[in-house]
C-alpha cells in the first residue's frame, strides 16, 4: 500500500463491500481520525465538519448519513478488513 492522502476528499457513503477497496485505502487517515474522534467522545456534527469537510448544519441528512457510514466502515476495516492492524492485508 502506498502512503494514504492525510485529507482525501469523502463520498457521500463509505464503501460496504466484503474486501479491503481502493478507496479504504486511500482513506486510512479519515478512518483513523473518526475511530479517534469517537473514543474521546467528539460531538458527530463537529466530527463531520473536520474530518469529513461537510457541514452539519447546510446538509444535516447527508453528513449524518456520510459520517455513519465511514465511521461503520472504519470499524469494518479494523475489526475485519485489518487494513489497520498492519496483519498483512494488501
Amino acid at each position: 500500500m502506498s502512503k494514504p492522502p492525510l485529507d482525501p476528499d469523502v463520498a457521500d457513503v463509505a464503501p460496504n463491500e466484503p474486501a479491503l477497496t481502493a478507496y479504504d485505502e486511500q482513506h486510512v487517515v479519515t478512518y483513523v481520525r473518526l475511530l479517534q474522534a469517537e473514543s474521546e467522545g467528539a460531538d458527530w456534527m463537529e466530527v463531520a465538519r473536520i474530518v469529513l469537510r461537510l457541514d452539519p448544519e447546510r446538509e444535516p441528512d447527508r453528513a449524518r448519513s456520510a459520517y455513519q457510514s465511514h465511521l461503520a466502515r472504519a470499524k469494518w476495516v479494523t475489526e475485519q478488513g485489518r487494513l489497520l492492524r498492519g496483519t498483512g492485508s494488501k
